[in-house]
């Protein structure tokens, strides 16, 4: 079970570190494509999805946390790892609302917060 967790953080990871990186340094390539391929304009100022990036890139980041890097038990086990993909999770949520508002398919988002929530989950202590 410890490796299928694994693997949905590093699917979390690589999805969140493109996405937020796009968003971070070419937010204007990013939209401009979103724009071509949708046919719809993009609905956030450069500001607003620069700021998405940023906590997009933090939170793929904190997914990745292994448990040598909480020595000396200053945090508890899988802490930063649980609030990331909760983090994750509340920003998907807020995609899928953000597009259901604009009649487009929350599908993905939604997909992907569930597999923020299976991370949260399954990295819940056992006691």
């Amino acid at each position: 079970m410890n490796s299928l967790i694994w693997i949905a953080q590093l699917a979390l990871a690589v999805i969140f570190l493109v996405s937020g990186t796009m968003k971070l340094f070419a937010f204007a390539t990013f939209a401009h494509e979103l724009q071509h391929r949708a046919h719809t304009s993009i609905a956030m100022s450069a500001m607003q999805g620069k700021l998405i990036g940023f906590i997009e890139v933090i939170l793929a980041f904190g997914i990745l946390m292994p448990d040598s890097f909480m020595a000396y038990g200053a945090v508890p086990e899988y802490l930063i790892v649980r609030f990331s993909a909760a983090g994750l999770a509340l920003l998907m949520i807020a995609a899928g609302i953000f597009q259901t508002r604009r009649h487009e398919s929350a599908a993905l988002a939604i997909s992907i917060s569930l597999l923020a929530l299976f991370v949260v989950v399954g990295r819940w202590p056992v006691i």
